[in-house]
């Protein structure tokens, strides 16, 4: 059974729903606290979501801080497979582990909606249970969801094959080119808006095929790592 850390920072709102997601997985879930420097041995890393303290100056700014995270940037260049979802996106870039910046939605308001997304990479570690090309349902809430980034950047994200899901039926933020998520070179480190903790289990997720909120494929993402962990 793979070690699951999700980090809590001072305003996490989903850390719970983070652990739950990987018990339901078949994961054993490892608390980590904001100020600890210490991992305590885990196998992977989930930063979830909410609004951490120090969102006001940028989100994720001051979060990118935490003694936690020196440890976290240290582990991941090592190949410690590494979440980031929604507010653990936008400390992601902040910790400089993936390219590019988080900014308010283009129309200034608060989105919260089932989204679809494509999966465009299905080689990284959060994503080898989904098929290239698949179309998936994932709650999405944000305020600062504009991915943003200079064109080289975007470019070079296409080029590498580094953009690991897109929005489909919509683009609810403004981020360029329609980019939900994206990872690392190595595949090691994903990043995205949406919550997949959030659609884990029949009855609590989104409408899905089954009928209304069955949709489960959030779920994937925590199998994936569990699975590279093995492999």
């Amino acid at each position: 059974m793979g070690r699951i850390g999700v980090v809590t920072f001072p305003g996490t709102l989903d850390d719970r729903d983070a652990a739950r997601a990987v018990r339901l997985a078949g994961g054993e879930p490892v608390a980590l606290w904001h100020a600890d420097a210490d991992l305590k041995g885990v196998d992977a890393v989930v930063l979830p979501g909410g609004f951490s303290y120090g969102d006001y100056l940028r989100a994720g700014a001051i979060s990118r801080f935490a003694p936690v995270m020196g440890e976290i940037v240290d582990a991941a260049g090592k190949g410690l497979p590494v979440l980031g979802i929604c507010n653990g996106f936008q400390v992601l870039t902040e910790a400089h582990l993936l390219p590019g910046s988080m900014i308010k939605n283009d129309h200034l308001h608060f989105v919260c909606r089932e989204q679809v997304l494509s999966v465009e990479n299905a080689d990284t570690a959060w994503t080898r249970a989904y098929a290239p090309g698949e179309r998936i349902t994932i709650p999405l809430k944000n305020q600062d969801g504009q991915y943003v980034a200079d064109e080289r950047t975007l470019d070079e994200l296409e080029g590498e094959g580094r953009v690991v899901f897109r929005y489909q039926d919509g683009n609810p933020n403004g981020s360029r080119r329609d980019i939900a998520g994206i990872s690392n070179a190595a595949g090691n480190v994903v990043g995205l808006m949406p919550h997949p903790e959030h659609a884990v289990e029949a009855g609590f997720g989104p409408d899905g095929p089954a009928g209304p909120r069955s949709g489960t494929d959030g779920l994937r993402f925590f199998t994936s790592v569990l699975q590279a962990l093995v492999s």
